[in-house]
């Protein structure tokens, strides 16, 4: 079996998902579960995903929280301040994560998929949903995202059409 993938996910993924069990995010977090995938994460994407999702009825932090394994912690000082060119301060935790640790950050989020920063890379739950499937060897999904799935193969992740399936 070949090393997983390493992600970050964006607090956007985990309401996705609880909102449709149907969709990517949802298809990524089984991913997760499954161990095809790796999720790391710091105390702070953490915290922040705990909040969002316990303030938000019916969401469920108990439903999740099992996948923030202690060996997938990412103990190291984000230098999320750094990243004022992402415009919301609470997305700048998850940028800082993806670049420190090299790992794809996933997200519905437009700021953070229309900017331009090479210091991470970044693509939708669908694209990154269609990625995982062309690994595992299934048969590719909608045509929107093996085009962004392409573009985030070849690096052109600031061309990702951020109205493209989020959720």
């Amino acid at each position: 079996m070949s090393r997983p993938h390493t992600v970050v996910f964006d607090t956007n993924l985990f309401v996705g998902a609880g909102f449709n069990p149907a969709s990517a995010s949802a298809e990524l977090l089984d991913a997760v579960r499954s161990g095809e995938l790796r999720m790391v994460w710091s105390e702070e994407t953490r915290a922040e995903t705990r909040r969002i999702l316990e303030k938000i009825p019916p969401l469920d932090w108990e439903a999740v929280a099992e996948l923030f394994r202690e060996e997938d912690r990412v103990d190291v000082t984000l230098a999320a301040s750094s990243f004022t060119e992402i415009p919301d301060p609470d997305d700048r935790k998850f940028a800082a994560l993806a670049a420190e640790t090299g790992a794809l950050l996933v997200s519905s989020d437009a700021h953070l998929l229309a900017g331009g920063d090479h210091r991470f890379v970044v693509c939708t739950p669908g694209a990154a949903r269609e990625g995982q499937r062309d690994r595992s060897g299934e048969r590719a999904g909608q045509a929107q995202d093996r085009r962004e799935y392409r573009e985030f193969e070849k690096g052109a992740v600031d061309e990702i059409d951020p109205e493209g399936e989020g959720a």
